[in-house]
């Protein structure tokens, strides 16, 4: 007979409906037996007092959970010890203030895969993502406010397009004398907005050196046929560092660190003048600038007509329109200038003052970068920019497309596997190295 009530029961349970929990209710549960005992929240919530323990040990997740959240029965970890290790390094690059995005997971975790002798591991967005809930690491980002157009703009696009495409075939301009200049400020020093980092956490920093507000610029210049002008670089400083600098690049120094009219007569003289084709003014040719006041002085313009050239100022809130650099270029720039701070600050063994502060990276340095990052833009990108712009009628056949390198971040590791992947927080605009 007891054996009888034995299968019933067991049968009955065997039948019985299992219910699911919501987080939201095992966290009152969870605070009740924290007042109460484990116990006496059994038998206020009428479940089990095993699943009131249960719950208690699981306390941490299901505060980092939505309050919905059923169970945690997701997909376990193929590669666990892989997802510790990356984990571990995830936490130790948060610890000392340094960004880490999704690319940088996916690159690192390809990484540790072939240190552990793991067999066909793509490490693939969706593992990442799958990856980032299991350890409860989201992405932190901020909103961004866009720049307002004119309100007579689609006038004045057709009134510039209309007077280079004038000046182009009347004087027939070739493609390799139409040059677009532009100002490129950056920082030495600038933190990030994203960064990966464990849910819930209040408080999220990023290590800089703390040369934030040490500001120079770039001044970049190229052609409609691909060709690139070597990059010229204006330190904040009253003379010229004394350090060896690589080959391909300017330098130059006034107080402000920033283009005035004699940086801008410079720029002509030493970068525009020696252009191929430039030195004689043989060829009549197209100067495209903003309109920035030391573009405009009256020696400049005078400067410019000596060189059989013509200058088109586009007109003021219109450059993201018009100006082929701010188009297609600048931004897939500083996003290599980006890599290049990141590995640095990842990779090398810094020097710090004796008050523990992380010395800056060298003006020589820098200048490699940018020399490495403006000779990594492909001649396809510098004339898709010149086509969307609308300064030309389309791209030459046979120029080499750099579609992806708009939104590619090479991420922190050299070599084709940084190809693989895309970038995931670089949506916000980047005004220096960060």
């Amino acid at each position: 007979m007891c054996v009888m009530q034995d299968i019933v029961v067991l049968t009955t349970l065997k039948m019985a409906k299992r219910h699911a929990y919501e987080a939201q209710f095992k966290l009152k549960a969870i605070s009740y037996a924290e007042e109460h005992g484990n116990r006496a929240a059994a038998r206020e919530f009428k479940i089990n007092e095993s699943m009131v323990r249960n719950w208690r040990k699981l306390e941490n997740k299901l505060r980092q959970v939505k309050k919905t959240q059923l169970s945690f029965r997701g997909h376990k970890a193929r590669w666990p010890e892989l997802e510790e290790r990356l984990e571990r390094w995830i936490i130790e690059q948060r610890t000392s203030g340094r960004s880490v995005s999704m690319v940088t997971i996916r690159l690192k975790a390809v990484s540790l895969a072939e240190e552990m002798n793991i067999e066909h591991f793509q490490g693939g967005p969706s593992w990442c993502f799958r990856f980032m809930k299991r350890c409860h690491f989201s992405i932190r980002t901020r909103t961004t406010v866009a720049q307002q157009l004119p309100a007579d703009y689609k006038e004045n696009l057709a009134i510039f397009r209309s007077y280079c495409s004038k000046h182009i075939g009347d004087k027939n301009i070739q493609p390799s004398h139409i040059t677009n200049m532009d100002e490129v400020p950056l920082t030495f020093d600038i933190p990030v907005s994203h960064t990966v980092e464990k849910k819930g956490t209040s408080t999220v920093a990023i290590r800089t050196t703390g040369y934030e507000k040490s500001s120079f610029t770039v001044v970049l210049g190229c052609h409609a046929n691909g060709q690139k002008l070597p990059p010229m670089v204006i330190f904040k400083r009253k003379t010229l560092p004394k350090e060896k600098f690589p080959a391909g690049i300017i330098i130059k120094a006034n107080e402000k660190g920033w283009m005035d009219e004699e940086m801008m007569k410079e720029w002509l003289r030493e970068v525009y003048e020696r252009r191929l084709g430039g030195f004689f003014h043989a060829s009549p040719s197209l100067l495209i600038c903003d309109s920035m006041r030391a573009h405009l002085t009256a020696d400049v313009k005078k400067l410019v007509k000596q060189m059989n050239c013509e200058l088109a100022v586009i007109p003021g809130g219109l450059t993201k329109e018009l100006q082929p650099l701010d188009i297609c270029v600048n931004r897939p720039f500083k996003v290599r200038l980006r890599a290049a701070w990141k590995r640095w600050m990842t990779d090398v063994d810094h020097s710090f003052t004796k008050s523990g502060r992380q010395r800056r990276a060298s003006y020589a340095t820098i200048c490699q970068w940018i020399v490495d990052a403006w000779a990594n833009m492909s001649d396809g990108t510098v004339v898709r920019a010149f086509a969307k712009a609308g300064i030309i009628s389309e791209e030459p056949h046979g120029t080499e497309s750099d579609s992806d390198s708009e939104e590619s971040e090479p991420g922190m590791f050299d070599g084709d596997l940084a190809q693989l992947f895309n970038s995931d927080t670089e949506d916000e605009d980047f005004d220096g190295f960060d």
